[in-house]
């Protein structure tokens, strides 16, 4: 197949009217599909049934001598801290075990920054005349989302295969203005980048000249894998504490795509003297979270093994949904040019570059066929893409039959969007 900068224009032509009586084909589907958000499906949420169902005698509340029905232990389960550390790699004493969400102890992390300061900062955030935040994109909006809220000014930094522009970040955080940066460093939302270790490793060595700046880590996806066996990461924790860095990092994890995002549960990971601090903090806020949750989890697993044994069943439940992703794009859109996507092994999307200045009018050309799709520009900070190229795919949420639907009318759109661009239609 030649690509479409090899064809003429009357080629251009013909494939634009073949193009457009197939948009017209899926549009009299009436069809009602979403591919938005990165929601685990039915299938994979009956995984965890059990939880629902699971009987805990009153004599069993009682683990590691903590009363799980009852006030108390603000840092969590010791059971439950000892699953997280493991899955993670850090120590014991680095855990603290929250609610159902990790975003909501990110947002916390960065309102007590504002609030009271970090343990390091000369002045708290609110008292600061500007307060800068690194985004590798494209990246997760609702991480995004947290530093716009609270006014930050928001700095976009480009993602390679190996993670964020290490050349660029370093070069950035000689401004003391910068604060931080997020990362997701496993299958990072949307591309599925895997930091490799020299990034890794450049990032826990950096030299911020802010003395608060604060890695925000979000590993959500550590144990995602959907092919093959599971991959080991470095713990940040651990390398930042090497360098020379213990106090840079927080790390965030949860079950939410593991048993059930609704009613999960999450925690963040820092060094000790970090956790003194936020230890001070937290008691003002509260006294604990759901330990009796927790204590489900603990029975749930076991260990970090029993998770690992676990996120296998919902690989086998993910990795068809992302071959008919990949297969489509490359049938469908592979040898025209115009458009690139990522491959990723784990995680929850797939980052589709289309040519420039196409995205936006591809979401609504999908929108108009009953496809509906994560903005266009929203894996960049204030949602504004410099290309308009970017699209996150989100296979997880529909069933085989209906994302074998919602591929085949994106496919179209990318080509129409693509032709109507050459053709200046």
């Amino acid at each position: 197949m030649s690509t479409v900068f090899e064809m003429s224009r009357d080629e251009l032509l013909s494939l634009y009217n073949s193009t457009l009586a197939e948009y017209a084909e899926c549009k009299a589907q009436n069809l009602n599909l979403n591919m938005s958000r990165g929601k685990p499906s039915r299938e994979q949420l009956d995984l965890s049934n059990d939880l629902l169902n699971m009987h805990i005698d009153p004599s069993e509340t009682r683990v590691d001598g903590v009363e799980a029905r009852n006030y108390g232990e603000l840092m969590g389960l010791p059971a439950c801290r000892r699953i997280f550390a493991e899955l993670l790699g850090v120590r014991y004493e680095e855990v603290f075990i929250g609610g159902s969400a990790s975003l909501a102890m990110m947002y916390d992390i960065i309102a007590k920054a504002y609030t009271h300061g970090l343990l390091h900062s000369e002045v708290k955030w609110a008292k600061l005349d500007r307060v800068k935040f690194l985004c590798p994109s494209p990246g997760y909006d609702r991480h995004f989302a947290i530093s716009e809220s609270f006014g930050m000014e928001l700095i976009t930094v480009p993602m390679t295969d190996c993670g964020p522009d290490m050349d660029v970040v370093e070069e950035l955080i000689k401004d003391p203005d910068v604060k931080g940066m997020w990362c997701v460093p496993k299958y990072s939302n949307p591309v599925g980048a895997v930091y490799d270790e020299e990034t890794v490793q450049r990032i826990a060595h950096m030299h911020p000249a802010a003395p608060d700046f604060l890695l925000m880590w979000d590993n959500a996806y550590c144990v995602h894998e959907f092919e093959g066996d599971f991959a080991p990461f470095i713990d940040i924790l651990g390398a930042c504490r090497e360098a020379g860095n213990p106090d840079m990092v927080f790390e965030f994890a949860s079950t939410s795509k593991i048993t059930f995002p609704g009613a999960g549960i999450s925690c963040f990971c820092c060094s000790e003297a970090n956790m003194a601090y936020m230890k001070k903090l937290w008691n003002v806020q509260i006294i604990s979270y759901d330990k009796i949750n927790q204590l489900r989890h603990v029975k749930y697993f076991g260990n970090a093994s029993g998770i690992i044994r676990h996120m296998k069943k919902h690989a086998a439940i993910m990795k068809p949904k992302f071959d008919i992703v990949l297969d489509a794009l490359t049938r469908e859109i592979g040898g025209l040019g115009i458009a690139k996507w990522s491959r990723p092994t784990g995680g929850y999307f797939v980052s589709l570059d289309a040519m420039p200045g196409c995205a936006k009018r591809i979401h609504a050309l999908c929108k108009e066929a009953g496809v509906v799709m994560t903005d266009a520009g929203a894996t960049f900070p204030y949602k504004r893409d410099p290309n308009d190229s970017n699209l996150r795919i989100a296979p997880s949420f529909p069933p085989c039959d209906e994302l074998v639907q919602a591929m085949q009318v994106l496919c179209v759109c990318i080509k129409l969007a693509a032709l109507e661009k050459l053709l200046s239609i």
